[in-house]
């Protein structure tokens, strides 16, 4: 099954658009769990547990786990999802992008290492840094577009000199995305939810890519404008919350916790279709 039908799958069967960002921060752990690295993996294990069956997808960023040098119970996580909830799938976020032998190499550790589904990827050395990517038939790669961080403006808003006209950097990428890159179906962007308007204009430009768009939750982006912006019948949008997930609580309810506010920003975003 390739990635696209999985993610597919898992919107029907989970009624959902949620995904669920696993960031670990043991300095935000409970009581029992709080500030030991070594309990990375069972903190993550309870949240996947608690929602798995409210996600579209998950997303594990693997700085929070390298930091710790616990990419062992980023394995161990990897297994546990795909023994728990086989069909959900799962991106890597590592952001990655270099090129030839190098990109070669950290394709290798997304889909074979960590047996990830998908995984985000910074086109700007471009389309041999995303090439390596592709060759895993099945595979999905999500490029950095238009960012939600204010610095993404430094960069993706600026103007091109191109044949076609004056587009923005992020306009530029999404084109490539929906045409000539994207030459065995397996690519999508990532959108921030912070920049409705700019998920609008992503979606105008590349109408069938799936969408990661982060931001919502902690980080303040508009759930309902998101999919407003975004869903359109038969093009995916994925939303990932993170720590208004992880950290719904501080207690030892905090799996509990975290369904509680993964169905509730579920339940939000699937009304927003029908506003």
């Amino acid at each position: 099954m390739t990635f696209l039908q999985m993610l597919q799958g898992a919107q029907e069967r989970n009624a959902s658009m949620l995904c669920v960002g696993l960031d670990p921060e043991p300095t935000r752990f409970p009581a029992g769990l709080k500030n030991d690295a070594q309990r990375i993996f069972d903190f993550c294990a309870k949240v996947v547990d608690a929602t798995g069956d409210l996600a579209i997808a998950f997303k594990p960023q693997i700085a929070y786990f390298a930091a710790h040098r616990a990419e062992g119970q980023l394995e161990q996580l990897m297994r546990h999802l795909r023994a728990s909830f086989p069909h959900v799938p799962v991106i890597l976020d590592a952001k990655r992008g270099d090129i030839g032998s190098t990109a070669e190499q950290y394709a290798r550790e997304a889909f074979e290492r960590y047996g990830a589904d998908a995984v985000t990827l910074s086109p700007f050395m471009g389309f041999d840094s995303v090439q390596p990517y592709l060759r895993y038939e099945g595979k999905g790669a999500f490029l950095l577009c238009r960012t939600s961080n204010p610095g993404g403006d430094d960069l993706q808003n600026q103007r091109l000199a191109t044949v076609e006209g004056q587009p923005l950097l992020y306009e530029h990428v999404a084109k490539l995305a929906q045409g000539p890159w994207n030459l065995n179906g397996q690519l999508g962007l990532v959108v921030g939810a912070t920049y409705p308007a700019e998920i609008e204009r992503v979606r105008a430009i590349a109408p069938n890519l799936p969408l990661l768009i982060p931001g919502v939750g902690a980080q303040g982006g508009d759930a309902v404008a998101t999919v407003r912006a975004g869903w359109r019948a038969g093009a995916p949008i994925i939303v990932n919350s993170s720590r208004a997930i992880l950290y719904a609580s501080p207690g030892e309810d905090f799996a509990a916790a975290a369904r509680r506010e993964a169905m509730r920003t579920r339940e939000l975003l699937e009304a927003a279709k029908a506003a």
